[in-house]
């Protein structure tokens, strides 16, 4: 069922926030540092267990997003009773009892299987025949395999022994991701790294799938906007506050914090919130989320992303990773997609006006695809100017998703700064001032 954002906000309009008073619109605000601080060592404290979604310690964070938008003042996104906005994912887990393929049993770590078969038993007699892929030395793997992760039928793929190290990280993708979106259609696909061997394909495979409903949560919370002609358009800000959960020891640590990706950023959300609502004076709603499960596939960001008309989006503010100065120096960060929508542009302008030293650059790392790896993309393919806003210099960070990534390694005054820059930019957007060019939907392609 579709849930569109705009229907309850002329109601929302008239209403205080769980019948508080604020102040007049126009209101001095600030970002507050005690927020940001509180806030950032709370996701990343060791009692949350690296937020993975799914885990006990997700759920611990999203409640606490939920009594933070609660203790602001914020409404509830229309359509919900409260904050958490649920919907369920599918936890499926397969376990290879034997592979043999032209007569040579294949050993567990050169083989992996994303099955929705309960009970597989599939032979090369079996109709209809896998369609047989082959990813050569030079493939983009992940690139490639990506849709045959959710297989819609049966397929074997075959992967060039010089892809040994990307095999590796698919095969860790695999096991943090047993979630997926929707429940697996019965079909499988078998990946082997090893050559292709000559036709006709011979194979046995033998093996068991268990499948899980898994109930995960964005939190979501709303500023309605305070003219009635701009209420109905929205402008979202963003960040996931699910990780990756426990890695395997170093040093007796064990417990992936999260601290920078993205703790940093649901941080600045909650921040923002509060800094939005003391101000009291958008004239267009804001809506404030936290998305779950961005780390295994954007779920958080897709379902969100099916509760609202697009058209009604006029941006997206996601912001991932903004603990550690940026490689321009302090008081700097940079928008993920420049060249795809004006926004970045107008940020720069906004900045610029304000008098002030801050200043937003295009994303330095376009090597990386930053834009298409956060949950802006989902948003972004459906036509809103949606970027990520960022400060961390990835090709060099060594905390990335390690058990590094602690508080303590982060730039806190530093961060604050970045969130105030990110409020002030903002207001012509927010006021209705300014308006990003959309993005075109076929640009956002991977």
């Amino acid at each position: 069922m579709r849930t569109l954002l705009f229907i309850s906000l002329a109601f929302y309009c008239a209403q205080t926030a769980f019948g508080q008073k604020k102040p007049a619109g126009g209101a001095t605000a600030t970002v507050a540092p005690a927020t940001v601080e509180r806030v950032i060592r709370t996701l990343a404290a060791d009692d949350m267990q690296g937020r993975a979604s799914g885990t006990p310690g997700a759920q611990k964070a999203a409640s606490f997003l939920a009594a933070e938008f609660q203790r602001i003042g914020l409404q509830p996104l229309a359509g919900l009773k409260g904050f958490e906005q649920s919907f369920p994912t599918y936890e499926v887990r397969t376990a290879a009892a034997f592979i043999n393929i032209n007569g040579a049993n294949i050993s567990p770590e050169k083989a992996l299987l994303v099955s929705g078969q309960p009970h597989l038993n599939w032979t090369d007699a079996d109709e209809p025949a896998p369609r047989i892929i082959t990813v050569g030395a030079d493939g983009n793997l992940m690139r490639e395999v990506r849709a045959l992760l959710e297989p819609r039928e049966n397929t074997i793929v075959f992967i060039d022994p010089a892809q040994t190290t990307a095999f590796a990280r698919l095969a860790g993708y695999l096991k943090r991701g047993g979630l997926r979106p929707e429940k697996p259609a019965p079909f499988t696909t078998l990946f082997i790294l090893g050559a292709t061997p000559p036709a006709p394909v011979k194979f046995r495979v033998a093996a068991t799938t268990t499948i899980r409903t898994v109930e995960l949560r964005n939190v979501v919370g709303v500023l309605p906007g305070k003219d009635a002609a701009r209420a109905a358009e929205q402008v979202v800000f963003s960040g996931h506050y699910d990780h990756i959960g426990i890695l395997p020891a170093v040093q007796g640590d064990s417990i992936a914090n999260g601290a920078d990706d993205d703790a940093s950023g649901t941080t600045a959300v909650v921040a923002l919130a509060e800094y939005f609502n003391k101000k009291n004076d958008n004239a267009r709603s804001l809506v404030f989320v936290a998305f779950a499960a961005e780390e295994i596939g954007g779920f958080g960001a897709r379902y969100f992303s099916q509760q609202l008309d697009p058209k009604q989006v006029v941006a997206m503010f996601n912001i991932e990773m903004i603990g550690k100065e940026a490689k321009f120096g302090p008081n700097t960060a940079f928008i993920t997609g420049f060249d795809k929508s004006d926004f970045g542009k107008l940020l720069q302008e906004s900045a610029a006006a304000k008098g002030g030293t801050f200043r937003f650059e295009p994303d330095p790392y376009p090597e990386q695809n930053l834009f298409y790896r956060s949950d802006n993309a989902t948003l972004a393919r459906l036509g809103v100017p949606a970027h990520t806003i960022s400060t961390d210099q990835i090709p060099t960070d060594k905390r990335y998703h390690s058990v590094d990534d602690e508080v303590e390694s982060l730039n806190l005054t530093n961060m604050t700064a970045v969130i105030m820059a990110i409020g002030r930019s903002a207001a012509g957007i927010i006021s209705g001032q300014q308006t990003p060019t959309r993005i075109a939907p076929e640009s956002v392609t991977k």
